[in-house]
């Protein structure tokens, strides 16, 4: 039976990859910042699966928060075998409408944190020649979308880069870039959803299921689902300049609020 640890586990994306993961016989390190949550989780899930859950109380935006996961990561005694990097959030407002704190916070949680628990995680993955990363991006890495779209690029190209470097170590590293997903993440940004189309809307558990299926087919990006691929890859054949614009306008129709 493996390990596998998720940061940001009581909603959304993580809450998804907890269930999945559990239901699969996988024993699982649950990391977040409210505690009574994560031992409802921890609790609900051994429960129904008969899976040990761990609960670890951890703010990603805190130097003490990331030091407490990566030595959770780096135990040789009770080591993890995959790692799913999901905590994050947004900010409601354009570049200079949203305080420079809040954009630094969100840099420390989506790039710093990223970068120290993959380090941690894939140094003892790569000493026991076994192991998988999944860090969360989002779509928006690749269109140009201010300081949210800007650090899921960078978790793109740094988890990419990092798979190149530990190739044959046998660790698995892949970017994970769903579109607009059902979860608590633009509540908790105070951003309306009413004017998002429903077809651009998936599901927590299919996006995590496809997930896993794409990590274990050794793929280094993953976007789980048909329609954002093929949205993708009309983005690629349009110049940066234009595709700038379109994103700008598009996002001020369609994008939370």
């Amino acid at each position: 039976m493996t390990t596998a640890l998720i940061t940001g586990s009581t909603a959304g994306i993580g809450a998804a990859f907890a269930r999945r993961l559990a239901a699969d016989g996988h024993d699982l390190v649950l990391v977040a910042r409210d505690t009574a949550r994560l031992r409802e989780q921890a609790t609900e899930l051994h429960d129904r699966h008969g899976i040990e859950a761990e609960v670890l109380t951890a703010d990603l935006a805190q130097d003490k928060g990331i030091e407490a996961v990566a030595d959770r990561l780096g135990d040789r005694r009770n080591p993890v075998d995959l790692l799913v990097n999901n905590a994050g959030f947004g900010n409601k407002g354009r570049y200079l409408e949203v305080p420079m704190a809040d954009e630094l916070r969100m840099l420390k949680v989506h790039c710093e944190a990223v970068l120290r628990l993959t380090s941690a995680a894939a140094e003892a993955m790569r000493e026991r020649g076994r192991g998988g990363i999944v860090n969360v991006a989002s779509t928006a890495a690749f269109l140009p979308r201010g300081t949210y779209g800007a650090s899921k690029a960078w978790v793109v190209q740094f988890t990419q880069g990092a798979a190149q470097d530990l190739a044959g170590a046998g660790v698995r590293l892949m970017a994970l870039c769903p579109g607009f997903v059902r979860t608590e993440f633009h509540e908790r940004a105070g951003m309306g959803t009413d004017n998002i189309p429903n077809w651009m809307w998936l599901d927590a558990d299919k996006v995590a299921a496809a997930a896993l299926a794409d990590l274990a087919r050794g793929r280094t990006v993953s976007v789980p689902d048909p329609r954002y691929k093929a949205l993708l890859g009309v983005a690629k054949l349009v110049p940066r300049g234009v595709l700038g614009g379109i994103s700008s306008r598009t996002g001020r129709k369609y994008g939370p609020r």
